[in-house]
C-alpha cells in the first residue's frame, strides 16, 4: 500500500438495475464517495473480498453457466492510485450462486459459499492472484442427507411473519475461518445448520465436520466473531430475524449456543428478513441489518459476550442487503438494494449513528469491499 494512497470503495451490484462492479473514491472529511466508473463483467457480482494489501480484489458472481450448473469467481488486479481494477482470471465457483467469499490467513486459499444447491469449495490462489479449480469441493446434499428441511416458520419469529423461503433444502451461505484460522465455519440457510470444519491449510481441504443445530426453521445466513475474544460467535438468522450467541471452543471448534435475542424492536409483527451484521472494530458494538423493517440493529456486548439490544437506526432505503465500516472505522456504509442506492452513517463514540445526508445512486446494491488507506 502506498503512503497518503486513496482510499477506494467497490460496489457489487444486481441486474437489470445494477451494471457491474462500482468504483468510487472516499472522501476522508464527511465519507462521501466520488464515482469513478463501472467495470462490466460477469454478471450478479453478489460478494467482494479484498486482500490484505488492497492489491487484489476477489468476486463472486452469483449467476449460473449453463453447461455447467456453477457461478464464477473473478480476481482482479487493482491500481493503488485509481483504483482501476483488471481481470486476472474468472473460474468455476464449484456449485450455484455464490454468495460469499473469504480468504485464509496465508490469502493462498479462497473459500467460497456457493448458495445454488449447498456447497462450499476452497480455491487455491496464485502468488499473482490467479485462481485456481476447486483443491475440495464439500456438497450438504450428500454429507448431511439426513438434515430435515422443509418450509416451515421460524420457532421465534414474530408474530404474522411470512419469512419461510429457501427451506427446501441445502443453502450455504457463508464460509470463514474462526480468528486462529484452524477451523472453517458454514451457515446453512435451507438446513438450518451450523458446520465447524477443520481446515488442513497445506492441502486445502476441509476435515472432521461438526454440526450445530439453528434453533428450528431460524435459517442462519451471516456470523461473526468478537474481535478481541474470539471464543463469542454471533450468528445472524434471516427468517426469524433473531441474533443467536454461541461460545466457541478454539480448541475443539466446536459451537455451543448460548442465547437468541431478536434483532426487531419489541412488539414488532409481521415480516422481515436480517441480512449482515458487523462489529465495531473495538467489539462494544455489535450491529445487524433488517431488510422490510429496513433498520440497523445496535447491540451493545458485554465483557461476558452477552448482547444487549440498544435501538435501531432508519437505514433511509429498502431493503438494506449488506453494509461495512471504511478502513477508519468511522463511517458505515449500507447497500440499499431496492431503493437503488448507498447511504452514509457517522459512527459515535457511543455506539451511536448518525445519518451523513449522503446518498449514492448504485442500481440494486448487494456488497460493499473497502481497498486502500
Amino acid at each position: 500500500m502506498k503512503p497518503n494512497a486513496p482510499t477506494h470503495a467497490y460496489v457489487g451490484s444486481y441486474v437489470p438495475h445494477g451494471l457491474g462492479l462500482y468504483r468510487f473514491e472516499q472522501d476522508p472529511a464527511d465519507g462521501g464517495l466520488r464515482p469513478l466508473g463501472v467495470s462490466a463483467g460477469p454478471p450478479n457480482p453478489s460478494w467482494l473480498c479484498a486482500s490484505a494489501d488492497g492489491a487484489r480484489l476477489f468476486v463472486a458472481n452469483e449467476h449460473e453457466l449453463a453447461e455447467a450448473g456453477s457461478g464464477t469467481v473473478s480476481a482482479y488486479g487493482r491500481d493503488a492510485g485509481s483504483g482501476a481494477l483488471t481481470l486476472i482470471n474468472s473460474v468455476a465457483s464449484g456449485g450455484g450462486r455464490p454468495v460469499h467469499l473469504s480468504l485464509s490467513a496465508g490469502e493462498r486459499r479462497l473459500f467460497v459459499a456457493n448458495y445454488g444447491g449447498g456447497s462450499v469449495a476452497v480455491l487455491p490462489v496464485a502468488s499473482d492472484g490467479h485462481l485456481g479449480s476447486p483443491l475440495m469441493l464439500a456438497r450438504h446434499a450428500e454429507l448431511f442427507a439426513n438434515e430435515p428441511f422443509g418450509p416451515r416458520a421460524a420457532a421465534q419469529s414474530c408474530p404474522g411473519s411470512f419469512a419461510i423461503s429457501d427451506h427446501d433444502g441445502p443453502h450455504a451461505h457463508m464460509a470463514q475461518l474462526d480468528p486462529s484460522g484452524r477451523f472453517l465455519l458454514v451457515s446453512d440457510l435451507g438446513l438450518d445448520l451450523l458446520i465447524s470444519w477443520r481446515f488442513d491449510a497445506q492441502s486445502g481441504q476441509l476435515l472432521a465436520p461438526q454440526t450445530v443445530a439453528a434453533s428450528p426453521g431460524a435459517g442462519p445466513r451471516h456470523f461473526a466473531f468478537h474481535p478481541q475474544r474470539a471464543e463469542h460467535c454471533y450468528v445472524l438468522n434471516e427468517e426469524a430475524s433473531t441474533l443467536a450467541w454461541l461460545h466457541f471452543d478454539l480448541a475443539l471448534g466446536r459451537l455451543t449456543p448460548r442465547a437468541e435475542v431478536s434483532s426487531l424492536p419489541p412488539g414488532f409483527k409481521g415480516t422481515s428478513f436480517a441480512s449482515d451484521l458487523r462489529f465495531s472494530p473495538d467489539g462494544r458494538y455489535l450491529y445487524c441489518l433488517n431488510r422490510l423493517h429496513d433498520s440497523i440493529a445496535i447491540f451493545a456486548v458485554a465483557d461476558d459476550g452477552a448482547p444487549t439490544l440498544l435501538g435501531h437506526e432508519w437505514t433511509r432505503g429498502s431493503y438494506p442487503r449488506s453494509f461495512a465500516f471504511d478502513p477508519s472505522g468511522r463511517f458505515l456504509y449500507v447497500c440499499n438494494q431496492r431503493s437503488d442506492h448507498l447511504t452514509v452513517f457517522k459512527v459515535g463514540a457511543d455506539g451511536g449513528l448518525e445519518f451523513s445526508g449522503a446518498y449514492i445512486a448504485v442500481g440494486s446494491p448487494v456488497a460493499i469491499c473497502f481497498a486502500g488507506a
